[in-house]
């Protein structure tokens, strides 16, 4: 296995490219665009949560497109933007499910001795950082604040 996340997109690009996969060749060039701009901007070589974290904005602007696409009527646009998306998942780590946002949430609320809406700035930092990526921001904040409402 490629030991960074560039060199498995690479890899990726070379067997798209083989196999006549236009899309996934289309969508695997854009994402190592993507962090070639993110190390042009660093000035250096990018870690792994840093390339991580450039393939989630690329999939949060991706997921805010389909929406702009479907509320416009361009559902052609919308289909390929989502088989976009769908390979750019492949390379981002797993999902936490519902259940498992509630857990870190109420774990980290309770670690920081969180009581009230107030608490929110101190509960959301160390959250985040717990879900590394695995979870989207929204569901982080529901979550807080659902527990946070109840307290």
């Amino acid at each position: 296995m490629a030991d960074t996340l560039r060199k498995q997109l690479e890899v990726d690009l070379k067997t798209a490219m083989r196999g006549g996969d236009t899309v996934g060749r289309d969508t695997i060039r854009y994402l190592l665009a993507a962090l070639k701009n993110a190390e042009i901007d660093k000035r250096g070589a990018l870690d792994i949560a840093e390339e991580i974290s450039v393939l989630q904005r690329q999939a949060k602007r991706q997921s805010e497109s389909i929406e702009q696409f479907r509320a416009g009527g361009r559902n052609d646009l919308a289909e390929r933007e989502e088989a976009q998306l769908t390979i750019l998942k492949r390379y981002l780590p797993a999902e936490l499910s519902d259940v498992e946002v509630e857990e870190l949430a109420e774990q980290v609320v309770a670690e920081v001795g969180a009581s009230s809406m107030k608490d929110m700035s101190r509960v959301m930092p160390v959250l985040v950082e717990r879900a590394a990526g695995r979870a989207d921001g929204k569901r982080l904040s529901a979550a807080v604040k659902k527990l946070l409402s109840q307290a």
